[in-house]
This record gives structure tokens, sequence and C-alpha cells, in this order.
């Protein structure tokens, strides 16, 4: 639970630092501030990402007692890649302070990327690793430390030196001191190192983790296309209203998915380590309705609520492109999260991720197709329409890939007719107070949603939600025995 309570806390006070710095920043600045932070992703998935998914794959308490070169190939590598980038950082600064002599310039800005890279990277592989050892309140300290640095750090960037190149730059130490912090609870015993074991190692974290980083750079470098296409054809003002929109919405949906799969996923680890591929797959096939069963009404309520939330928490000058933007890009991310945490991790199992590859490329070749047709006839709103089709798309076919044929991903659609139809009986509920007052909306919305969607769940046990709640209540009743 201390692992879903740093998550949880992480992700609102992300939210909460997004909307701060777009008001401190402007629409203009935070426009570019959000194109760069999401070439910090982009950057951060090529040289990071494969190291940190063979992390939450392979590493665990008992590899780190009885494999540790499993840990000592991960860290080598780290520091290998870790190094590279900062020299690239290091020099593009130099180019960037000699050359353009501009805080804003391009150069300027791929340092402060690269910085922030090398910062979300280490944050992120040694937050995998504390999961992996289901370290709950180790994790919790890393989350608090994080983001009381970065609301220190970012916003007061933000409010002192209003550039993009410096925020991004108190991101990546925000992230990177943390680990600094902490660093003796988050090593593991020392042992000597296995040499002749680093190459297997490294070959097992390529073969594992490069297609999913193919995978994730695509999903990645789909929206900083769609941003960069905004702000050349409409202006970093638009892309401003585009990033402060398509973050909130993001963050609002990937929230509880992202904390799901902190647990889920290595829950299916772990069985699959200790009863075997069968119980697994049969695991994540009821991971998957459970994902199914939460996402769907979070996307709902999302819908539900965007008035409120524009009226009461954003700032005036991004209201009205905002509701529009969050609008459109649900549908896509409500996919994109049902994509990432129902059916990637079927493929990770089986460590087949070729099917995971495949569905990133359709996502962009239809989203490329649609930036061809869709600003001509809907302006800066058929940008977001593009990348919500492509990520429909991906969802599509990597769906028809994972539930069919004779290997086909188990799942109870039962679960998943009755979490949609108890979502439109939600939103159903909802729909009157959209348009009242902000302040009354949400404070009605809020506990009514809640209260109708529980309701139906206790009452048709969707996904198997009321068994799994009553037991965890059963639990923590029980008096503990001597």
């Amino acid at each position: 639970m201390a692992v879903i309570a740093a998550f949880i806390l992480n992700a609102g006070l992300n939210f909460c630092l997004g909307l701060l710095l777009a008001k401190l920043m402007g629409p203009a600045d935070f426009g570019l501030f959000g194109l760069a932070t999401t070439g910090a992703v982009v950057l951060n998935t090529l040289v990071f990402e494969w190291l940190r998914l063979s992390a939450t794959r392979f590493y665990s308490n008992r590899v780190r007692q009885e494999e540790p070169w499993i840990r000592h190939g991960l860290d080598r590598a780290y520091a290998v890649l870790a190094l590279v980038l900062l020299v690239a950082s290091a020099l593009c600064a130099v180019v960037g302070a000699t050359v353009e002599m501009d805080a804003q310039g391009r150069f300027a800005i791929a340092a402060g990327a690269g910085l922030a890279a090398f910062g979300i990277g280490l944050f992120d592989y040694h937050a995998a690793l504390t999961r992996a050892r289901f370290d709950g309140g180790l994790y919790l300290k890393l989350t608090i430390v994080k983001n009381g640095l970065a609301f220190l750090l970012m916003a007061g960037a933000a409010w002192l030196f209003p550039q993009p190149v410096w925020v991004l730059v108190a991101c990546g130490l925000s992230q990177f001191l943390p680990v600094l912090v902490l660093r003796r609870p988050l090593l593991d015993p020392k042992v000597p190192i296995v040499r002749v074991r680093m190459g297997e190692t490294w070959r097992l974290f390529r073969a594992y983790g490069l297609p999913l980083i193919a995978a994730n750079a695509i999903y990645q470098i789909t929206p900083f296309l769609n941003r960069s296409a905004i702000a050349m054809w409409f202006g970093l003002a638009e892309a401003g209203y585009f990033a402060l929109a398509a973050d909130v919405a993001t963050r609002s949906l990937s929230m509880i998915g992202t904390a799901l799969d902190l647990i889920l996923f290595q829950l299916a680890v772990r069985v699959d380590e200790h009863e075997g591929h069968v119980a697994a797959e049969a695991q994540i096939g009821r991971n998957a309705g459970i994902v199914v069963a939460l996402m769907v009404p979070c996307a709902g309520g999302l819908w539900a609520v965007l008035p409120a939330i524009q009226g009461l928490i954003v700032p005036e000058a991004y209201r009205g492109p905002f509701a529009l933007y969050a609008l459109i890009l649900i549908p896509g991310l409500l996919c994109g999260t049902l994509l990432n945490f129902g059916l990637n991790p079927i493929f990770q199992i089986r460590r087949k991720t070729v099917p995971v590859i495949a569905a990133a490329i359709v996502g962009l070749a239809v989203n490329a197709v649609c930036l061809l047709v869709l600003p001509t006839h809907f302006g800066a709103p058929g940008i977001a329409m593009a990348q919500s089709a492509g990520l429909v798309a991906s969802t599509l076919w990597l769906a028809v890939r994972a539930l069919a044929g004779p290997q086909r991903l188990r799942i109870d659609w039962w679960d998943v007719f009755a979490a949609c139809t108890a979502t439109l009986a939600m939103m159903a509920c909802l729909a009157p107070f959209r348009h009242m007052d902000p302040a009354m909306a949400l404070a009605i919305s809020l506990p009514l949603g809640v209260l109708v969607y529980v309701l139906l769940v206790a009452l048709f046990d969707i996904a198997g939600l009321r068994s799994l709640a009553a037991a965890y209540l059963r639990q923590r009743t029980v008096t503990p025995t001597a």
C-alpha cells in the first residue's frame, strides 16, 4: 500500500506543479517547456528505458541475494549511458553559450532537455528497483524527497528565471538529488563482481528491453511531433494550451493505471517466478480485467468534471482551449492506458515484444495520415484528433494480436461489458451537473460518481473487485495469533 500511496502522492503533486508552472511561465514559454520536456522523455526512453524495464522484469529480492550480477550489469550500463548523455548535454551547453548566446536557443534547450532526461532516467531506475524489492517505505521516501525538491527548484526557477532552460535544469536536479540523498538504502550488499556474467546480463537486457524501447520511443515521439507541429503551424502559445491539456488529462488517467501496474505487473512476475508461465498468464488476464474496470470509469469521470476543472484550477489564460483539447484527447489516452497496462504485460511476460513495436508503428502511421488531413479542416484541434486516432488504432491492433488465436490472453468479457455499462450509467447520472457552478459541480460529481460506480461494482462484482475488497477487509480484521 505504501507504493500506491507514494504514486498517488507523486501524481497529485505533479498535477499541481504543472498548473503552477503554466501560470508562472505563461502559454508561450510553457509551450516551449512542454515541447522540451516531451523531448526529454523521448531521450530518456531511447537511452535508459531498456534498463528500467529490465530492472522491473529481472530484479527481485531473490535475485538481489542469489544473482547479484543482475544489479551489477544494470548499474554499469546506467553509468556508461549517463556519462555519454552528460557529455552530450555539456557540448550543447557550450555551443549554446558561445554561438547562439541565447537561453531560448535550440542548443541551450537541448542541453536542458538532456539534463532533465538524465535526472528522470536515474530516478525512474532506482524507483523501479525499490518496487521490484517491494520496499514501499523506501519508494515513499524517494517520492517525498523528489516532489519536495521539484516544487522548490522548478517553481523557484520559473519564478526567478522565467526561461524554460532553467526550469529544465531544475527538473533534472530534482530527480537526481533524491537518489543521492538516499543512496545508502538503495545499494545492494557488496559482493565481488562476476565479470563473466556481465556480457550475459547485457545480452539478456538488450533482447528483452530494446524491442520495448522501440515501441515506447514511437509512443513518445508521436506527441513530440504533434506538439512540434502545433508550435510550427499555430505558434508556441497554442502549443502551451495543448501541452497543459495533454499533461493534465494524461496524469489524471495514468495515475490509477500506473499505480495499478506498479503492483499488478510485479505480482505477475512473482507468480511467473514461483508458479510458472501458465499461472502468470492467468494472473495477467485477471489483471487486465481490473485495469479495464478501474480505467474506464476514470475516463468517464474526467469527462464529467472537465468543465469544473477548467473553471476552478486551470489558469485563466488557458481556459477554453484547455477543455476542448482535453475532451478530444480523452478517448485516445484511455486506449493508451488500456494498451500499456492491460495488453502489453502479456507480451512482456512471454518476452515476445515485437507485436508491441508493430502496434506502435500502426499508431504512428495513423497519426501521420491524420496530421496531413485533419488540421486543414479543424485547425489546431485536428492535431489532438490525430493523436487520439493513433492511440485508438494501436490499441485495436494489439488487442487483436493479444485476444485472438490459440495463445490468446484469457479475459472475462463480462467484466469488460459490465465496466463499460456501469461507466455509462455513472456518466448519465453526472451529466446534469457538468454546466453548474464549477465548485458546486465538482463537490457533487466526485462523490456521486464514486458512489454510483462502487454500488454497481458491489452489486455485480465487476472484475472480482468486490471479492478482493472483502478478502482484504477480512485479512485486516483477523487478529494475529502467537
